[in-house]
């Protein structure tokens, strides 16, 4: 007999991309939903499964398996393409399978599952895509085909520096590239993305009106349906369960408030490893304490090996600086011991520095996070830029950002005034909070 309770009857099926970069805000718009009394089922792919046991009991939890998953590559957009062949079929079986139970309300897939969105359109089932990055990243994949036919693209170095006019306040350095992809690959990929959202039911973005309203505004416009800025969607729920442990939160706790330099370049950006040296020998000579996340296969080369700083360089840290492996994310940017953040600009980090007031002193590495540290420098002015990781450039943007002068301390005040923006917009009445009302209540007319 099929289902008949009340949660069941407004069932969200939602199907996040296996990184976890993208996994990390659907799961947080899953909490979302539940709260707001939706039941929660998760289908995901066999190459990043998540933990029911670290989730409420009521989520349903159901594998995708796919055949012929392609094999973890460097060339993004081809991945994503072939993962995309792989797994469209199989999620709409199972997505038949569960319409044959009764109750599903809705679909939400990460906007990059286009063959998932053509599944659900197939069977009649109303599908939202969410973007799980920044609004200016997808006004970036809006406008592409411009970018390429008017010149911007392919990218340039000797002309880094321009202004994109299609996209201010863009540089071309700024643009959403992956160098290890070709570009008309991922210029079809991004293509795809767009024409899936625009024939979905709403597009869901992981941002808010205090620092994207003209860009939401943008592709409101451009795309002539719903958009929903419910972000950052890590104030709408605790953080994710999270592997490991990690002493740092109890260093932290013997440090100065506002001393200590936290470093993480995310989970999937790598460095060799003479720009890892450079990296420690930056945060040795800026003189500060630090927390300094190095995780296994974060240098090319050595997936597994442990970071071995000289001897000379271990000396002059001393006791000053924490190496870990993994880190409390979160929490460690909550911790008042903590005054900056040296980032690679993923969009992650970026929303959860802002919600804490922490200043940035960005490094960013490939894609969209180019077009954030750009936002995060230059239109919001809460971070510094690094440019290229040697140390003295390191050194500078550390300085910049923590030293005395009146321009770190105009930029921290800035970060500290951002961090009310976020705590207004998530608030009741603010516009985050209203999004996800209108979301929901988009939800229940289907």
């Amino acid at each position: 007999m099929a289902p008949c309770d009340a949660a069941v009857r407004r069932r969200v099926v939602l199907f996040p991309l296996p990184y976890l970069g993208h996994m990390i805000p659907m799961l947080r718009l899953a909490a979302a939903l539940h709260a707001g009394g939706h039941a929660i089922t998760v289908l995901h792919t066999e190459l990043h499964a998540p933990d029911p046991a670290c989730y409420p009991a009521d989520y349903r939890f159901v594998a995708v398996a796919a055949p012929d998953l392609p094999a973890a590559s460097e060339d993004i957009a081809a991945f994503l393409a072939a993962l995309n062949a792989s797994c469209g079929a199989a999620f709409k079986d199972r997505l038949a399978a569960l319409l044959a139970e009764g109750g599903v309300r809705c679909v939400v897939t990460d906007v990059v599952w286009f063959s998932a969105q053509a599944a659900a359109r197939d069977l009649g089932v109303p599908a939202l895509a969410l973007m799980t990055s920044s609004a200016a990243s997808f006004r970036t994949f809006m406008a592409y085909p411009a970018l390429l036919a008017k010149g911007p693209l392919p990218y340039d170095e000797s002309r880094a520096d321009a202004p994109v006019e299609e996209l201010p306040p863009f540089r071309v350095r700024d643009l959403q590239r992956i160098d290890a992809s070709s570009l008309d690959t991922f210029a079809g990929l991004l293509e795809r993305f767009v024409d899936a959202a625009r024939r979905s039911s709403g597009l869901i973005v992981n941002t808010f009106d205090a620092i994207e309203g003209p860009e939401v505004g943008d592709i409101r416009d451009g795309l002539s349906l719903p958009v929903f800025p419910v972000g950052p969607l890590n104030r709408f729920s605790p953080p994710p369960p999270q592997e490991g442990s990690s002493s740092c939160l109890d260093w932290l706790d013997n440090q100065s408030p506002g001393s200590v330099l936290f470093v993480s370049l995310g989970t999937v950006a790598s460095v060799d490893a003479h720009e890892l040296a450079e990296l420690a020998w930056a945060l040795a000579e800026a003189g500060r304490p630090f927390v300094w996340v190095v995780r296994p296969g974060m240098v090319r080369g050595r997936p597994s090996c442990p970071l071995e700083l000289p001897g000379d360089l271990a000396e002059q840290i001393g006791d000053r600086g924490m190496v870990v492996p993994w880190a409390p994310q979160e929490k460690v940017l909550g911790h008042a011991a903590v005054g900056a953040f040296l980032t690679h600009s993923g969009w992650n980090s970026t929303v959860e520095a802002l919600s804490e007031g922490v200043p940035m002193a960005c490094l960013p590495c490939f894609g969209d996070q180019f077009g954030t540290a750009r936002y995060a420098c230059a239109v919001w002015k809460v971070g510094v830029e690094v440019g290229r990781l040697e140390r003295g450039g390191v050194r500078a943007a550390i300085d910049r950002l923590m030293g005395p002068g009146i321009e770190g301390e105009e930029i921290r005040e800035r970060a500290r005034d951002l961090k009310g923006k976020v705590g207004r917009c998530v608030g009741e009445g603010g516009s985050s909070h209203m999004a996800l009302l209108g979301l929901l209540e988009r939800i229940a007319s289907f």
